[in-house]
């Protein structure tokens, strides 16, 4: 059978481009490979559960256009679906003086972008928000929230597979050649053919577009670890919702943070260390190989040059508790060491360029016979809906 379409990677974005696209056109045959014995283990599976609200994104961008059109998919999603979410809003707060004037742009970018609500607050504010937290200037966004995204992206597998859609576990692409227009996908378990690839393989994601064109000569994923602590439950009460840092602009991570989780405790973190395998969730996870390819790409070696020093403090941070402590004490002082433990980590496929750049925005690109997503990153999964969107109305142009 000659698939219309297959796309590669069962994570959030890959699972809401095929339920946009089957909604839209349900003659379509269409399949999702996925590499894994379950949907979404990666980023979907590993990251903080928050429902972004579009503050930090720059107006125009397919960020801010994505998040805050997603946010609002997602929530009616979560409502028709049934799927346990709350709206809780969230504080960014400023913790030194020399942050007011980004705090200050934060607040205008969050207006921009048709955050109403969005508002600065006093000191007292803050305390009624969240009365353990301390700082010199905040903000209060209203529209934030947290979800289980696992439990989202099965729904989505669901509903797709309900409307007709194929679903293929442990379908690990190998090759990709394309003659006559035609796509032939070797996986680890058969060959399948289709008209159409869609590439939505996250930290592999560079890799399947060079199978298919040199659309991605220019990029390449640098993986980076987010790590982990959690409140002790009886610490717990130090957090009410969602406390933010106020972000450093020079890079696409938005600081260690404190989130209340939908399933249950409160994460305090990440930090952003280079990983040293593509799916090393843990610092004793090597792939030499990927390493070796991280390290040799011209860009990544750009940006160890540039940004050296904040590179070795997350990396003090990710082997030093009581620097990790230090870093979550700016917002709440009272924090101790010993009222952290473990968290588990996530990998963010964050893709960079050749000069050095890291891609701040999402990144589609598309030839005659696939669509590769590049880079999406954080809000992605927020977003993923309204990103599904914008590849499925890509896509379904060469099936007019």
């Amino acid at each position: 059978m000659v698939y219309d379409i297959a796309i590669v990677g069962g994570g959030i974005v890959g699972l809401a481009t095929g339920l946009k696209l089957i909604k839209s056109k349900p003659e379509l045959k269409i399949v999702i490979l996925e590499k894994e014995e379950q949907l979404a283990k990666h980023q979907t599976g590993n990251n903080s559960g928050v429902i972004h609200s579009g503050l930090y994104y720059k107006p125009g961008s397919l960020k801010a256009i994505n998040c805050i059109n997603g946010y609002h998919e997602l929530v009616s999603f979560c409502q028709e679906e049934k799927i346990p979410y709350e709206i809780t809003g969230k504080v960014v707060v400023a913790t030194r003086e020399e942050q007011k004037p980004l705090l200050e742009n934060l607040w205008k970018r969050g207006l921009e972008n048709g955050l109403t609500g969005t508002r600065k607050i006093s000191l007292d504010e803050l305390k009624e928000y969240e009365p353990h937290c301390a700082g010199v200037a905040a903000i209060h966004v209203p529209q934030t929230g947290i979800v289980d995204y696992y439990q989202v992206a099965l729904a989505y597998g669901r509903k797709f597979m309900q409307l007709g859609g194929s679903i293929l576990l442990k379908h690990k692409v190998l090759k990709i050649s394309t003659s006559n227009n035609i796509n032939t996908i070797e996986t680890s378990i058969k060959t399948i053919e289709s008209k159409l690839v869609i590439n939505c393989a996250g930290l592999y994601s560079d890799k399947i577009a060079r199978m298919n064109s040199d659309e991605a000569d220019d990029v390449k994923i640098i993986p980076f670890r987010g790590e982990y602590y959690k409140l002790k439950k009886e610490k717990e009460y130090l957090v009410k919702n969602l406390i933010y840092p106020v972000p450093d602009p020079n890079f696409p991570f938005l600081g260690v943070h404190f989130t209340r989780m939908m399933k249950g405790g409160v994460e305090a973190g990440p930090n952003a260390v280079l990983a040293f395998k593509r799916e090393g969730y843990k610092k004793s996870q090597i792939n030499f190989s990927e390493l070796a390819e991280t390290l040799a790409w011209p860009g990544f070696q750009k940006v160890a040059a540039k940004y050296w020093k904040t590179g070795f403090g997350e990396l003090y941070r990710s082997f030093s508790k009581a620097a990790f402590t230090k870093a979550l004490q700016e917002l709440i002082p009272e924090i101790q060491e010993s009222d952290l433990v473990d968290g588990g980590a996530g990998v963010r496929a964050q893709a960079c360029d050749r000069s050095g750049g890291l891609l701040d925005d999402f990144a589609i690109r598309e030839s005659a016979t696939v669509i590769n997503v590049l880079n999406a990153p954080s809000p992605a999964a927020t977003s993923s809906l309204s990103i599904g969107g914008t590849v499925a109305t890509m896509a379904l142009k060469r099936f007019e």
